[in-house]
């Protein structure tokens, strides 16, 4: 599988998302996912299934330097004493001594980003995290971040996928060789029914899903972390990175509406 180079790290394009996945259920999905050659997992303290994935982590028994471990800090815990107890907390429902990425999950209007991203980047320096970066970041404060505080930048995480236009940030982030990693990279099963990506499937002897996931994976720069529970499912997103996608494929997808938003940021503060 393809790695992104970022900040001395290598973060696998394919990943496996889990919000909303929880329990057993959560930790089934991340030991099949395991089992199948994932090797990025993606988690967050929000998503209250660190422990969950910690277990399946330790029942693995994939060595620890083949794997990429991702989580993130809540919005709420953006003080520089509350970010090192969320991170403590992280990491011992992860069973781990340090994972390869921490987030930023969310702004928030109420941060001090200058004490967030210096206790972030004293967690790098402790070995605790190996990088450090944002989710849902606009390009706006992507540039506070990266040109006014120099923070050591990895991915930005937001949400990305055939029906969404993220161009502004993708060309920030492509100028800076920042990834960007794309959460509901299937639209949360909307592509399913789509006749265009249908149709670019059934020249392949693929699903709409999987066009849509190789169309982001292809893509310079771009990591992809779509969730699935299902074994099938993990199979299938894994068999989509085998489609070769051609230049009229790629102009239809372009030509898709691009505004279709599945996760809401109204609580977030507008940026830009």
């Amino acid at each position: 599988m393809d790695n992104l180079k970022t900040q001395g790290i290598s973060l696998p394009k394919l990943g496996l998302g889990t919000f909303r996945m929880e329990g057993d259920a959560c930790r089934a999905a991340v030991e099949s996912a395991l089992s199948l050659g994932y090797r990025h997992i993606d988690t967050a303290e929000m998503y209250a299934n660190e422990e969950a994935i910690g277990a399946a982590i330790a029942a693995s028994r994939v060595p620890r330097g083949e794997l990429h471990v991702t989580t993130k800090v809540w919005y709420e815990n953006l003080k520089p004493d509350a970010i090192r107890r969320a991170f403590d907390a992280s990491l011992k429902k992860l069973r781990l001594d340090h994972v390869d990425l921490y987030l930023v999950h969310w702004p928030s209007k109420a941060a001090n980003w200058g004490a967030v991203f210096e206790t972030l980047m004293e967690l790098k320096e402790e070995g605790r995290t190996r990088a450090i970066g944002v989710a849902n970041f606009p390009a706006a404060l992507l540039k506070t971040a990266i040109e006014d505080i120099k923070a050591p930048i990895a991915c930005n995480q937001v949400e990305y996928h055939a029906m969404l236009d993220q161009s502004k940030v993708l060309a920030y982030l492509a100028a800076k060789s920042i990834p960007l990693v794309a959460y509901c990279p299937l639209a949360q099963g909307r592509f399913a029914t789509d006749p265009v990506l249908s149709e670019i499937g059934a020249k392949h002897n693929a699903t709409a899903a999987q066009v849509a996931l190789k169309w982001l994976v292809d893509q310079d720069g771009v990591a992809a972390i779509p969730k699935a529970s299902r074994r099938e499912s993990q199979e299938a997103n894994l068999d989509a990175l085998k489609i070769t996608l051609d230049d009229a494929d790629r102009r239809k997808i372009a030509a898709m509406p691009k505004n279709i938003r599945c996760v809401d940021p109204a609580f977030a503060p507008a940026w830009d």
